[in-house]
């Protein structure tokens, strides 16, 4: 150990082995964390004393020689040097119980307890305690996968906390693929049931048996468990030093990671798939957080696992497709990994969010471009005013270009100068928050930059729809999907049953159209001065204004039969026949003369999708027509919302309703009133906000789950 003064102490579990030779998970983990530490230099580890190269020279051993309580020994060693008293911050890795020592002894210390393996997992009250005692004491509290952050959480009232961060464990990563793979297939890890080992086993002999050109390594030991096997192409290697296996992965061509247990993270899976093996899994805790995994045994047996090594040595196209993708796909970027672990070491805490005072950049479309011809129906104003009334700080950045650039090579130009513009705004704003607006403008380059300086989550929403009838919605996929492992939380206007995509379902959310009361301000249910029935209205895109010539817009069908069927009725058709579409003030003032308005969305009716009109018309208390299997009868009542079958059917309920005055009013009023009752803004800003940040909320939103 070198002579010096140090500010950052790590200490290792007792048993823990930091030694070149034989090195354990965590040790591994801190290890890869230091190597890339700029002012690693000022970290002291506390580790047993043994025998061996230590990983990394700033080792202070402790040496416990009474066999009894010898944990107990081993913290109290260390809480009571001299050195460890003037450090500024503390880690402790995978012992709860040192942290409680350490922070009952000194409750002013800034700890931050590593968390490894599932703790705490019986629900009874101690544990419960001692996990609050935790959550209320440690400076943080990190997990290496989200698997263990929610079993943390699982017994407790919140279900998360402002000082526990998901910091995952990162591997050096060669630069090239190894393209000469040896007919090598791997298993490494403690040789015992709950690693699947006995599984394995079974199925490795047989494969050896019936391709006679394979070999097979098994890499480790197991001490309470004991296995007899012999095969001439099985090799046990016993354990290995750490460089030595992952120059083992590099050449074997798959590798099996099975275990039985709910793994808490799965180190072997992200090594072996940095190296670019085939590796197959089984579906166990953390383990799918570890790389993007394409081979998961449905059923962890030795029949399937044969099964799947026999495929893909037989197709060794696929074998050679699967390696290359894993190789290029890692899920975890160092980069974004290291800053956590930097901005929390040297005392710059993670996420000390304030989340009832947020600060949100929302990156969108404010109409400035069309002079605020859009005002009213602009979703992204609605939610910023939101965010304001529940009062946060909100600044409004509008990526609109202001004149329309024709020229590509401008446009890439003016890109980049807004990516730098943003840049320049986090810089000064610092944001907690940045929601993109129905875009995703910002290039990967400047979202990492972002993340590595910043503590600051990325959510996006998006209001056209993604279902497979819409002219557009393979367009309007591309553009979410991008960046989309960067991206925190999406919030999409179309179902989520109805989305198919590379996106990770949870991260999916359904948003319904909000309203606000400073724009939907008006009571259209009043009946005077009405002189049309039913009133509907279509653009050909909110930015362009005007509609566009020989444009084809299927909705136009449905308006024609409506037409068609028509005797009696007066209507109010906007957006064909080059009546042009009307805005703002011109809209109400057209709206305010039928007695009803037509909800109809471009690419067919699909459960909660609608178009943003929705909350124009209900909003401002027009009894409003939707179709039934948008299925808005899950929230409305009839005596709210007006739910029709076919052209007919709306003809034949007008007709009928014009009888009765008093229920037209009634309708819109009572729509109205629900409409804001569920679907407000400040509910819609308070429900974006709860997900990204991952919020325990007494509110039930009534969308969720449906």
């Amino acid at each position: 150990m070198k002579k010096q003064t140090y500010n950052h102490g790590i200490i290792l579990p007792l048993k823990e082995s930091f030694f070149k030779k034989n090195c354990g998970a965590v040790s591994l983990y801190v290890n890869e964390f230091l190597k890339k530490q700029k002012k690693s230099e000022n970290t002291i580890i506390f580790a047993s004393k043994g025998k061996g190269e230590y990983l990394n020279d700033n080792v202070f051993e402790i040496e416990v020689k009474n066999k009894l309580f010898t944990n107990t020994n081993y913290i109290k060693k260390i809480y009571n040097l001299e050195l460890f008293k003037n450090l500024k911050t503390v880690e402790v890795h995978n012992r709860p119980n040192y942290a409680e020592y350490l922070l009952k002894k000194n409750p002013q210390i800034k700890l931050s307890l590593f968390l490894h393996n599932e703790f705490y997992k019986e629900n009874n009250l101690i544990n419960n305690q001692k996990k609050i005692f935790l959550l209320n004491n440690c400076e943080n509290i990190v997990f290496v996968s989200n698997f263990l952050k929610k079993s943390f959480f699982k017994n407790l009232e919140e279900n998360d906390k402002n000082n526990t961060h998901v910091i995952y464990n990162i591997i050096s990563k060669p630069k090239k693929f190894n393209s000469n793979k040896k007919n090598i297939i791997i298993f490494s890890g403690k040789l015992n049931r709950s690693k699947g080992f006995h599984i394995f086993l079974k199925a490795i002999l047989k494969i050896l048996n019936k391709h006679k050109d394979w070999k097979a390594y098994i890499v480790g030991d197991e001490k309470r468990e004991k296995y007899s096997y012999s095969h001439k192409n099985l090799f046990n290697k016993n354990w290995l030093p750490h460089n030595k296996i992952l120059q083992l992965y590099s050449t074997s061509a798959i590798s099996v990671v099975n275990p039985t247990w709910n793994e808490p993270f799965g180190r072997t899976a992200l090594e072996s798939s940095s190296r670019g093996c085939a590796v197959i899994t089984s579906i166990s805790g953390g383990l799918q957080e570890t790389f993007s995994n394409n081979l998961i045994l449905k059923k962890n047996n030795k029949n399937e696992l044969f099964k799947m090594i026999d495929d893909l040595i037989n197709n060794q196209k696929k074998l050679k497709k699967i390696q290359k993708y894993n190789f290029k796909n890692q899920l975890i970027n160092n980069e974004i990994e290291q800053n956590k672990y930097h901005n929390l070491k040297y005392e710059k805490n993670l996420n000390h969010i304030n989340h009832k005072h947020l600060k949100i950049l929302h990156i969108g479309t404010f109409g400035e471009k069309q002079e605020y011809r859009t005002y009213y129906l602009s979703i992204a104003n609605k939610i910023s005013n939101g965010f304001i009334k529940n009062n946060h700080n909100v600044i409004n950045f509008d990526y609109r270009i202001k004149s329309d650039t024709q020229n590509l090579f401008k446009k890439i130009i003016k890109n980049k100068d807004m990516d730098k513009q943003i840049l320049s705004i986090c810089k000064n704003f610092k944001p907690n928050l940045i929601l993109f607006g129905h875009n995703n403008i910002l290039s990967r380059e400047s979202i990492l930059e972002i993340k590595k300086k910043y503590n600051t989550k990325l959510a996006l929403w998006y209001e056209d729809h993604i279902t497979k009838n819409d002219p557009n919605a393979e367009k309007n996929l591309k553009v979410i999907e991008e960046n989309h492992d960067l991206i925190d939380e999406y919030f999409i206007t179309t179902h989520k049953k109805h989305i198919k995509s590379k996106i990770d379902q949870n991260k999916i959310h359904f948003m319904p159209m909000p309203v606000d009361p400073s724009i939907e301000k008006f009571s259209f249910y009043n009946q005077k001065k009405k002189s049309k029935d039913l009133f509907y209205a279509i653009s050909h895109g909110i930015n362009r204004g005007t509609l566009k010539k020989n444009h084809f817009d299927n909705r136009i069908n449905f308006i024609n039969k409506l037409i068609d069927h028509n005797k009696n009725l007066n209507f109010n058709f906007f957006g064909f026949n080059n009546e042009q579409p009307k805005w703002n003030d011109d809209l109400y003032d057209e709206m305010k003369k039928s007695l009803f308005a037509l909800n109809l969305s471009r690419g067919g009716p699909y459960k909660y999708t609608s178009s943003n009109r929705i909350a124009t018309y209900v909003g401002n208390g027009m009894p409003t027509f939707v179709d039934k299997k948008l299925h808005l009868s899950d929230f409305f009542s009839k005596n709210e919302l007006l739910f029709y079958k076919n052209e007919e059917d709306i003809i034949k309920q007008i007709s009928n309703l014009k009888k009765y005055p008093k229920k037209i009013f009634n309708i819109g009023k009572k729509g109205k009133k629900k409409y804001f009752k569920l679907f407000n803004n400040t509910i819609i800003a308070n429900y974006i906000v709860t997900k990204i940040f991952k919020i325990k909320n007494k509110d039930k939103y009534i969308w969720e789950n449906k």
